[in-house]
């Protein structure tokens, strides 16, 4: 999910000699000027398209089957787990090396404020993966319009006997776990200190996601993805999921703004770097 993924290896296994790639500049006007950026928000259109049309045809399908057979029928929640997790996995496969496979606005949103993307990336990819939501949602709709609408369409809300503050908790801790898998399984230095080993970074990005929805799917039915939950409110368009879906904007970006943090300024010393690397100086 992370954009430079291409960084090249600069320094030895051990990472002594490692230098991190420059910041992505704050307003970078001339990316508008290549194809390579248009490609990319087309990318992250289509995986999130694709994602949305999987997953909650699965949930739709899970819930369809379970009405008309013994409870133990469908996949579960497990196998929506799965379908969530394996999705993520397969389309960050597919389009980390084009836009870095964000597919979530909340990812974005967290590699923007550690300056991997600039404000405009950032910006047009949160516009494509929310358009790309509504669009695959809208598709599950025009397939299966009369199970959308009698099984909620997917949409996320705030389950019965929860507070609005558990569900807030769930969403921001749910979104931490993902971003700073995200953070780690990208993150250029480990690369060019294991480098001899095969790390196949969708992999634990796809897990992630994965658990955090084996653990929050019966608290708001798992949001960790503004898009995700903006696609089924918008084409479902009933009164419950909006009026919790605030929850599935604050949560995730709180959540990965901590990640954001916790990576860049304390696993990655990013604050001694800022203020000057006071252990460099030979004064102190």
């Amino acid at each position: 999910m992370a954009k430079d993924v291409e960084v090249a290896e600069r320094g030895s296994f051990s990472g002594k000699d490692y230098q991190d790639p420059p910041p992505a500049p704050l307003i970078d006007a001339e990316e508008l000027t290549k194809w390579s950026f248009y490609r990319a928000l087309i990318a992250e259109f289509i995986a999130t398209l694709l994602f949305l049309y999987i997953t909650v045809l699965t949930v739709i399908g899970y819930k369809h089957q379970t009405d008309h057979a013994d409870a133990c029928g469908g996949v579960g929640i497990l196998g929506i787990a799965w379908a969530f997790g394996g999705m993520i996995f397969i389309l960050v496969y597919c389009t980390a090396g084009i836009s870095g496979g964000h597919i979530n606005p909340a990812v974005t949103f967290g590699l923007f404020l550690a300056r991997k993307v600039s404000l405009i990336r950032a910006i047009m990819y949160m516009v494509a993966q929310c358009l790309g939501a509504i669009c695959g949602v809208g598709l599950v709709k025009a397939f299966q319009k009369s199970y959308f609408n009698k099984y909620g369409g997917g949409a996320n809300s705030l389950a019965d006997g929860y507070s609005t503050g558990t569900g807030l908790g769930a969403e921001i801790i749910g979104t931490f776990v993902l971003v700073y898998t995200v953070f780690s399984a990208t993150d250029p230095k480990r690369n060019a200190r294991d480098s001899h080993v095969p790390v196949l970074a969708p992999l634990p990005i796809g897990f992630a996601v994965f658990m955090v929805h084996l653990a929050t799917i019966p608290v708001t039915g798992t949001g960790i993805n503004p898009a995700r939950s903006l696609g089924a409110a918008v084409i479902y368009n009933q009164d419950k999921p909006w009026d919790d879906h605030w929850i599935f904007w604050v949560g995730p970006f709180i959540g990965a703004a901590i990640a954001a943090f916790y990576h860049q300024f304390i696993l990655r010393a990013g604050a001694a770097k800022a203020l000057g690397s006071f252990r460099s100086n030979p004064h102190n």
